[in-house]
């Protein structure tokens, strides 16, 4: 594994690149290029797109940095915005339940903030199923395996005093990203399959900005 660079600030929170396209930063700059050749369909075309993504991607976990699912969360986007799925032009295939959240097809992406935001929406961003609401026999791996990461997540936004009490700061960021590859790569390889009992696909959180933790990092 190659060596992290220690962050010298906290960053934002970034789980949905490809959907934060508002911003000037040359990577959502890029992202936002990408989108354009969704804008340029027509509602018919969109949905029909769409629909038959969510028929290729049923059934399985996808990381969040596959190109397909970067691809999806664009043209969800566009779908959002324009209301494809409340003017059903087209049917989801019928795996798919409504959203609660925004009536779109169910598909949820799995986070390291589960315990807080629950699972989330790839169609509005905001949460699908509070965590409460997941069903029960999933719960408990996903609670510990939230409470395990939540300190090593913090490693990344220590204060200064904190990181001088350490001694050597380098070496507990580096350690904190490799303890990061691994529970990530338990949420892919264990902890997301699990779901698909219960939901149609499920994208899996597979890097960590803060600890500069990359999906190339994530083995599964």
């Amino acid at each position: 594994m190659t060596s992290k660079r220690p962050s010298t600030k906290p960053r934002e929170r970034s789980i949905l690149m490809p959907m934060a396209i508002d911003s000037d930063a040359p990577l959502d700059l890029l992202w936002k290029e990408y989108s354009l050749a969704f804008k340029e369909f027509d509602d018919l075309t969109l949905g029909r797109w769409l629909a038959q993504t969510l028929g290729q991607i049923e059934g399985k976990v996808w990381r969040l940095s596959h190109p397909l699912v970067g691809a999806y969360r664009l043209a969800a986007q566009q779908g959002h915005d324009r209301q494809i799925w409340h003017k059903r032009l087209v049917s989801p295939p019928a795996a798919y339940p409504e959203s609660p959240c925004c009536r779109s097809p169910q598909l949820p992406l799995l986070t390291r903030d589960v315990r807080e935001s629950g699972l989330i929406c790839q169609h509005c961003n905001e949460t699908l199923v509070p965590f409460d609401e997941i069903p029960a026999d999933a719960r408990p791996d996903l609670e510990l395996w939230a409470a395990q990461y939540e300190p090593v997540h913090a490693v990344a936004h220590w204060e200064e005093d904190r990181r001088k009490s350490a001694g050597d700061y380098d070496r507990a960021y580096e350690t904190a990203a490799q303890e990061a590859e691994r529970l990530l790569s338990r949420g892919g390889s264990q902890l997301a399959p699990k779901l698909l009992a219960h939901y149609p696909a499920v994208i899996w959180e597979d890097h960590d900005e803060c600890l500069e933790v990359r999906p190339e990092d994530v083995t599964v």
